[in-house]
């Protein structure tokens, strides 16, 4: 019915066909890109339409000191997220079009009074152009594949060297490391002293993730080669200076197949939530293994789930095809002329609806904004937390009294996205479970950043 070649092709062309605004400069910027596809399966002719409905580009997340409480700037711009949230922008315009009498590419009435279900014959894939960031980013390298990050060490000591400090005397590289045995349990690994040497290059080397892992739990051990990081464990995107609280991609992947894509606001109004049947990743280093452990063996434990919701971890396939815009490429056509490569400032999002489907942002507000505009609706993306959240409060606002899912019936109690967001119970529920099963250390959004309506 379908491959990773196609799926991965499908979402290229979609990119190429997009204005020019946003992509990057061809030899000197890089980005990554993801994309949601919706399949239709005809059982007639036995065919399949294949749909791009959302897709984002995008590398780079705001730090937590930078985050509002009016919930107009983007915390996370990785291409994964800007696709998903693109995504639920075109699912509530579905439902929006459902509610209000109209046809609906998606969603029919369920069998409980005022809640809807994804059509029989409807499905959804999520594409990647590169390995998600954090924990599925980290598996054995083949010795002929370059490190594509910097250590840590490493890290320390250009910023050290470049504000005039002295590199420490003594380095933690000589404690022992603490790593992750097969049974769960964290054990002491011994290291050789004379492989311990940060100068030396050790034969056997991991892909390296730039994410960090969470406050309070445990951490990298950051020996060289395979014992510079732990698997399994949450992590966050690094910021730009300042940290963030944006867990990694891999993290979030892993949530969906739990929670559903649709986030809270969308399952006041499903019978089920709604996940992803595959997750397809384009041609990079890669390993099965890694993706499974981080997205699927995680969570694969949980129990105790509401009605509707389930474990549900997606097929997991990569494509033969390349991203021409990732960063293997773009050092391929680089010029001495054109300076250092760097990643793409800005992040496309595209979704299928028809007003507006393009929006372009940098820092997390539309791209191009003046500092006189931020903070007033012309600078906000139209993913941001608050749009999002307007559209919804438009779909209830059209949903007939009668229709009016149960949870919502105490409207009048209802005021801000935090209010909203609460009482899905279902959801919620849901969400205590896999946070007290799998994922205890998962860093949330302070309230009060929440408060806004």
């Amino acid at each position: 019915m379908w491959t990773p070649d196609e799926v991965a092709s499908l979402c290229y062309d979609h990119f190429n066909k997009l204005p020019k605004r946003g992509k990057p400069e061809v030899g000197r910027e890089w980005t990554l890109l993801a994309a949601v596809l919706q399949l239709t399966h005809s059982p007639e002719n036995k065919s399949v339409h294949k749909q791009i409905v959302s897709l984002g580009t995008g590398t780079k997340c705001i730090g937590k000191s930078v985050m509002s409480v009016k919930g107009d700037i983007l915390n996370d711009s990785h291409a994964e997220v800007i696709a998903r949230r693109g995504c639920v922008r075109y699912l509530t315009d579905q439902l929006y079009k459902a509610v209000s009498g109209q046809s609906s590419a998606v969603f029919c009435p369920g069998t409980e009074k005022g809640r809807w279900m994804v059509k029989p014959f409807v499905s959804f894939i999520f594409f990647t152009s590169q390995t998600p960031c954090g924990d599925a980013s980290i598996f054995p390298m083949n010795f002929s594949q370059t490190q594509p990050c910097k250590s840590v060490k490493e890290t320390q000591h250009d910023e050290q060297e470049r504000r005039g400090l002295k590199r420490p005397a003594e380095s933690d590289l000589e404690e022992r490391p603490r790593i992750k045995a097969r049974d769960g349990r964290l054990v002491e690994q011994k290291v050789n002293k004379a492989s311990s040497k940060s100068n030396e290059i050790s034969k056997d080397d991991l892909h390296r993730t730039g994410a960090k892992c969470v406050p309070e739990g445990p951490t990298d051990p950051l020996q060289p080669g395979l014992l510079y990081h732990n698997v399994g464990l949450l992590r966050l995107k690094p910021g730009r200076g300042d940290s963030t609280l944006s867990l990694s991609c891999s993290d979030k992947i892993a949530r969906w197949g739990v929670l559903g894509f649709q986030g809270a606001l969308l399952s006041h109004y499903l019978q089920k939530p709604i996940y992803f049947s595959a997750v397809v990743v384009g041609k990079c280093p890669y390993s099965h293994e890694a993706m499974e452990r981080a997205l699927n063996t995680r969570c694969a434990h949980v129990t105790d789930l509401p009605p509707g919701f389930s474990v549900r971890p997606p097929e997991l396939l990569q494509s033969d095809l390349e991203f021409t815009y990732n960063h293997t490429h773009t050092e391929s056509k680089h010029t001495n002329t054109q300076g250092k490569i760097s990643p793409c400032g800005a992040a496309i999002s595209w979704c299928a609806v028809s007003h507006q489907p393009l929006d372009v942002t940098a820092n997390g507000y539309k791209q191009g904004v003046t500092k006189k505009v931020l903070g007033t609706p012309q600078a906000r993306s139209l993913i941001s937390k608050v749009e999002l959240f307007h559209s919804f409060l438009k779909l209830v606002a059209v949903t007939p009294q009668l229709q009016c899912p149960e949870s919502l019936r105490g409207e009048s109690e209802l005021r801000t996205y935090w209010d909203y967001k609460q009482a899905a119970g279902p959801y919620q529920q849901a969400w205590t479970q896999l946070q007290l099963q799998a994922f205890p250390l998962w860093c949330r959004s302070p309230r009060d950043l929440l408060l806004f309506h």
